[in-house]
Formats: C-alpha cells, sequence, structure tokens
C-alpha cells in the first residue's frame, strides 16, 4: 500500500449493475490513471509539510483511518474488517512493515528528490522475485532473472551515482553522503514493500480495502507517541497537506486503485502502475524544477522496460 495496493477489490455498489467489457476496461484505465497521478503528486505535500518523517507517516495514518472509514460507512463494507486468527496476525505484521516503507521513504525525500526517491523505490518487484527464489523456492523462469539484472541495472543508472547528477539532484544542499544515505533509505523501504506484498499473499481472503485499514490503524496506534516527543505541526498549511497525505493519498487514492484494478487484467495493471513514478518525476519538475540526467532517465526507461516484463501474466508461473 505505499504507495499503490497489490489485489483488487470492488465495492458492492460497483458490482451491483454490470457493464460492458470494453466500458469496464476503459474505466479501470482511467481509475488507475487517476490513481497513478494523485499518488504521484505525494512528495510535494511531504516536501510542504515539513514534519519529521515519523510524524508525517502518524498523521497520514490517523487521517488516511478515517477517510477509509467515512468510506466503509458509505458502502457498507465494515464486516471485511472483522479479521481473525493467522489473518489478524499478518495484517498487523504488513502494518508494522508499511509503517518502515513509509518512514524511510519520507525520510529519503529531501535527501534525494522526489522523483529518484519514487522510481528508486519502485525497484521493490525485484525483492519479490529474489526472496521468492532464494527462500520460498518459487519457479523464476530466465526471461525474469535476466529482467531482474536489467533492472538493477537501471537502478543503478537511475540514482545518478555515476554520472554525477546526485550532486546536484538533491533537493536541499545535502552532501553525496546525505544523497546516498536517500538512496539505501529508499531501497530498505522497497525492501519492506516487498514483505508486505509476500505477507499478503499468505492471506489471500484478506480484501486490499481491509489490509489498508489495519495498515493504517496499526500505524496510529503505533506512532502515536511521534507528534507529543517529535513535536506537533504548528498551525496552519501543514496541517492542511498533512490531512491531503491521510484523505487524498491513502483514503481516496486507494479506493480509486482499487474500483481500477477490478476492471482490469493484470497485464494492463502492471503497465499502468507506471504511472505514478511518471507522475512523480514530472511533478518534481514542474513544482521544484529539478529534472533527471539523461543517462537518469536511460536507467527509468531500462527500470520500466524490465519491471513490465517480470509482471507480465504470462511470466508470473
Amino acid at each position: 500500500m505505499n504507495h499503490s495496493p497489490s489485489g483488487t477489490a470492488a465495492s458492492p455498489s460497483l458490482a451491483a449493475t454490470p457493464l460492458p467489457t470494453h466500458q469496464r476496461e476503459r474505466d479501470g484505465q482511467w481509475l488507475l490513471i487517476a490513481g497513478g497521478v494523485l499518488l504521484g503528486t505525494i512528495g510535494v505535500f511531504v516536501e510542504e509539510a515539513g514534519q519529521h518523517p515519523l510524524v508525517t507517516v502518524w498523521f497520514r495514518c490517523a487521517f488516511g483511518a478515517l477517510a477509509l472509514l467515512a468510506w466503509c460507512l458509505a458502502t457498507g463494507r465494515g464486516r471485511e474488517l472483522l479479521l481473525s486468527g493467522k489473518a489478524r496476525w499478518v495484517a498487523c505484521a504488513t502494518g508494522v512493515l508499511m509503517v518502515m516503507n513509509w518512514a524511510m521513504f519520507f525520510a529519503a525525500i529531501p535527501r534525494t528528490s522526489i522523483g529518484v526517491a519514487t522510481v528508486v523505490f519502485h525497484i521493490q518487484p525485484i525483492w519479490v522475485i529474489v526472496i521468492g527464489a532464494l527462500f520460498l523456492r518459487e519457479a523464476v523462469s530466465r526471461t525474469q532473472w535476466l529482467a531482474t539484472l536489467a533492472a538493477l541495472g537501471g537502478l543503478v543508472l537511475t540514482t545518478g551515482l555515476l554520472d554525477g547528477a546526485a550532486a546536484t539532484g538533491a533537493s536541499t544542499q545535502a552532501s553525496s553522503g546525505s544523497y546516498l544515505a536517500g538512496v539505501l533509505l529508499c531501497l530498505g523501504g522497497s525492501l519492506c514493500y516487498a514483505g508486505v506484498t509476500l505477507l499478503a499473499n499468505t492471506q489471500k481472503t484478506i480484501s486490499p480495502y481491509a489490509m489498508a485499514m489495519w495498515q493504517c490503524l496499526v500505524g496510529t496506534v503505533a506512532l502515536a507517541w511521534a507528534p507529543w516527543v517529535l513535536g506537533w505541526p504548528p498551525l496552519g498549511t501543514a496541517w492542511g497537506w498533512l490531512l491531503g497525505l491521510g484523505v487524498l493519498h491513502t483514503g481516496l487514492a486507494y479506493v480509486v486503485l482499487f474500483a481500477g484494478m477490478a476492471r482490469l487484467g493484470l497485464g494492463r495493471i502492471a503497465v499502468l502502475q507506471f504511472v505514478y513514478p511518471l507522475t512523480a518525476v514530472l511533478v518534481d519538475w514542474a513544482v521544484y524544477g529539478r529534472t533527471l540526467s539523461p543517462v537518469q532517465l536511460a536507467g527509468v526507461g531500462l527500470m520500466a522496460g524490465a519491471l513490465w516484463t517480470i509482471r507480465r501474466p504470462r511470466l508470473a508461473s
């Protein structure tokens, strides 16, 4: 859920009146594009709020939980939240990993840039492939391994560490050491999100909505101390940016993405998920004037092609 939910779910109201296949797919595409564009603006909200990463995460969880609760009450999906046994523990564990993921990602943004942090984070499908092959004995095709190597090569180029772009790409006057720390934080966050994906796949009976809600609740409880210890945001615009993180980038974005995924096949979902990092790069340029170097852009293209190859349905088995 850091950034886009894995899985599909449709609300009862959406499923009540069946739509023609072509209309469902068209609507699903636009919903997924809208959700990706919305998530692509998250970096601006993080930077403009200007709070400690853990405080930012707590507000996102708290406001996100309230937004998702409102949607729950409007659609009558409360029963989905009633988990027990192993499902409850999995939901709690993914909540802890998601909090760590968000904290690392938010801490990486001011050390690198919105575009670099978002693109680097999207290497997480690679960790799912590697962990699945090494520890879960899942079959991985030769094409997937080649695509994995290509994606890692694209990742190295995207960071800007090879062509000197890192020296000018940070959003602050950060040292090269701070920039490298930001890249490592992003990689750590992507590993946490890979853990979320793997855990969620062990309990496929948990709907994406329920998983998102439990993650927000876990984060709200686990980080309740953060604003008291690290400081509350001053009254003013910071609260508006933090409210947007919860309501727009957690509540609204996930509702839109869930509805879109429910209308599309895995192939189109895999392609349209790249709307998020592409938007982040464009937003970083439009708002802050930060651009990626030609080498970094080549790395983004290499990553996108490799990840699309890995996510194609016929390579999933």
